[in-house]
């Protein structure tokens, strides 16, 4: 009994979608407005995230070692900073190392290659490359080295020298700032994106039940319950969502491809297209569940009150 019920209201439902087709592409019409933005707004933030992530990557703070410091002092600092829960990785750049690195980015600046070779002996320090795991974490980092004072400068055992992080404090600060402001900003524009989708798709369902308010009466009239009455229009709702989540994953893929120059000019070589293809699937599921739970959600308010009011 219980399944003869059901499947009487999946086909009610697909009846009554093909039946107003008026409404049902008005329907759909405004559901692909409203998960396109919707989906543009988690696309594009979780995008500024990414582009915002490569930019995190290429932040760090450099440490130089004093001259006289040994290879096995350097390697015990090392060590020291990799137990950090705030350090995401240490890297030892040696003395020859660095002149290597300095000669091959100058190689066509002849004054600099002959001020080397007039100095003779390597002038440049070894360096401990430190990247946090947040950028709000580089002042604690350097902080530990500033207040170990084996460490200080001003230690008559010091191995280090200088570390860089005031030269880089501005540019961290203002990183950190944009990485919260982005996420909070992405969160409001989503919530006030739902509650939008939800109203005008509440509001197209309304006259979808308008127009059949004689055949809710009829059923009424016979005794149909009101979980009975419901159940087409949720499934009319959760096809509407269905269709406009395809119809809106198909727009997609043209208008990233169209994007895809402009957002690699602006983002460092951060490809859009990229991005949606190889997130395809998670934003797949995002969209399309978001289509059935806006039609599915916005039906069945819209029935009950209509219920409600009669």
């Amino acid at each position: 009994m219980l399944w003869t019920t059901i499947k009487r209201i999946i086909k009610a439902g697909f009846v009554s979608f093909w039946r107003n087709g008026s409404v049902s592409l008005s329907a759909v019409f405004v559901m692909i407005v409203a998960l396109f933005m919707i989906a543009s707004t988690l696309i594009i933030t979780a995008f500024l995230g990414t582009a915002l992530k490569d930019l995190q990557d290429k932040i760090d703070i450099n440490i130089y070692v004093d001259a006289k410091a040994t290879e096995s002092a350097i390697m015990d600092l090392k060590k020291q900073l990799e137990t950090l829960p705030e350090v995401k990785t240490v890297e030892y750049i040696s003395r020859e190392r660095a002149l290597d690195e300095f000669r091959s980015r100058h190689e066509n600046d002849h004054r600099i290659t002959q001020a080397l070779d007039e100095i003779g002996d390597n002038p440049l320090p070894a360096t401990l490359t430190v990247k946090a795991r947040e950028p709000s974490q580089y002042e604690g980092i350097s902080n530990f080295l500033l207040n170990k004072s084996e460490l200080s400068a001003g230690s008559a055992i010091s191995i280090v020298s200088k570390v860089n992080y005031n030269d880089n404090k501005a540019a961290i600060e203002r990183l950190s700032k944009l990485i919260v402001g982005v996420k909070k900003l992405g969160g409001i524009i989503t919530a006030v994106m739902v509650g939008i989708s939800i109203l005008i798709t509440f509001n197209t369902i309304r006259l979808a039940i308008f127009i059949a308010r004689d055949e809710i009466g009829v059923m009424r009239l016979v005794g149909g319950s009101k979980e009975y009455i419901r159940g087409p229009f949720v499934v009319e709702g959760i096809l509407y969502g269905l269709v406009a989540s395809f119809l809106t994953l198909i727009l997609f893929y043209p208008i990233t491809y169209w994007l895809k120059n402009t957002t690699q000019v602006f983002y460092g070589g951060v490809d859009l297209l990229h991005y949606f293809v190889a997130n395809f699937v998670q934003i797949f599921l995002i969209i399309v569940s978001s289509g059935i739970a806006l039609g599915a959600v916005s039906s069945y308010l819209a029935v009950r009150k209509y219920l409600t009011s009669k």
